[in-house]
């Protein structure tokens, strides 16, 4: 048995450490790659109360840590960051108590979250496409990729945080992915590093309103949270201290499809409709991460051809995820350079 807990601890952690790693690159995938890895791992039962409240209660320390160090490098927008917490904090604590309310038993309950955290974690995997394709637009468009520190608008980033805490309360998935896609339409301007500076700072109240909210209607399991906390804590303040220096689109590109492979799965082991509550179908599950794997790079280059871009090649996803401050809207805009600029033009080709 002790072999059985000592085995079970330390494939907590290094999921934790792995997981705490992507959150600091990137500002995104903790509660979305965490919860459904526990809940496979079948830790706690695979309950996803139980998981959800032990997730919730290691990200108030381990987004702590990586938001420090953001802080640190001078990256968060704080008075934007107060604002998403004002109304992501109340709704977080608020969530989960309706959740509670709206079910009669333990194993609705236990449907119910399950149901929540799929269909989050395709949102969050849909958000992300959206993402790169804005960019795309932008940098075709040329646009103003905007103010770097632009003036806060209180009500439509109140109302991401709302919704956003609803999301982490309930499921502990939201505040990286789907905030941040949000903030990037509202404010196009901020930088990849200050959007997830940004999202880190206010994740920490996030999450921590929520793990009360959940650890006072569920209770905690030590046994999960403290190996969690020790493998994410140490691997968000690496993901976080190298995050300037490490190209994130290839990890985000794993992310979508991790994503769209967890929600597709936890739907299914919720019994979902349409997928039949009788079995399972890992089969179906694997087709689906494979046609993600293989399509997506085919829909994105006729994405790019109605864009009047070659169908592979620059810009590079890479180069899309960092635009607004590495000159790529400049050199790939449809808009006409100036003639001063032809003249310097290093090919010694004129537009």
């Amino acid at each position: 048995m002790t072999d059985i807990l000592t085995l079970t601890a330390l494939s907590i952690a290094v999921a934790g450490f792995v997981v705490g790693v992507v959150v600091g690159l990137t500002g995104m995938g903790g509660g979305a790659l965490m919860t459904p890895a526990l809940i496979f791992l079948g830790v706690g039962g695979g309950e996803a109360a139980t998981v959800v409240t032990a997730d919730l209660t290691a990200a108030a320390v381990y987004k702590t840590g990586g938001a420090a160090v953001h802080a640190k490098e001078g990256s968060p927008n704080l008075k934007l960051a107060m604002w998403l917490i004002i109304g992501s904090v109340p709704m977080a604590f608020v969530g989960p108590y309706a959740v509670k309310a709206f079910t009669t038993d333990a194993e609705e309950l236990d449907r119910v979250l399950k149901l929540s955290i799929g269909f989050a974690l395709l949102f969050a995997a849909a958000t992300y496409a959206l993402r790169l394709y804005i960019n795309l637009r932008r940098v075709r468009s040329g646009g103003d990729p905007g103010d770097p520190n632009p003036p806060v608008r209180p009500i439509p980033t109140l109302l991401v945080g709302m919704l956003g805490g609803l999301l982490v309360g309930v499921t502990s998935v939201g505040s990286g992915s789907v905030i941040m896609i949000a903030l990037l339409m509202l404010y196009p301007g901020l930088s990849a590093v200050k959007l997830v500076g940004t999202d880190l700072v206010q994740a920490v109240p996030l999450v921590l309103a929520a793990a009360v909210a959940n650890i006072a209607i569920h209770g905690l399991d030590w046994g999960i949270a403290i190996p969690l906390i020790l493998g994410s804590v140490p691997g968000t303040l690496l993901g976080a201290k190298i995050a300037p220096r490490v190209p994130q689109s290839y990890i985000r590109r794993g992310i979508v499809v991790v994503l769209t492979m967890s929600g597709v799965a936890l739907l299914d082991k919720a019994g979902w409709a349409p997928l039949g509550r009788e079995e399972t179908h890992p089969l179906l599950i694997a087709v689906v991460g494979l046609v993600v794997l293989l399509l997506l790079p085919i829909i994105w280059g006729f994405l790019r051809k109605e864009q009047g871009l070659p169908f592979m090649g620059a810009p590079t996803v890479s180069e899309l995820d960092t635009w607004n401050y590495a000159g790529v809207a400049q050199r790939y805009s449809q808009k006409p350079r100036a003639a001063s600029e032809c003249e310097e033009d290093p090919s010694g080709q004129h537009s």
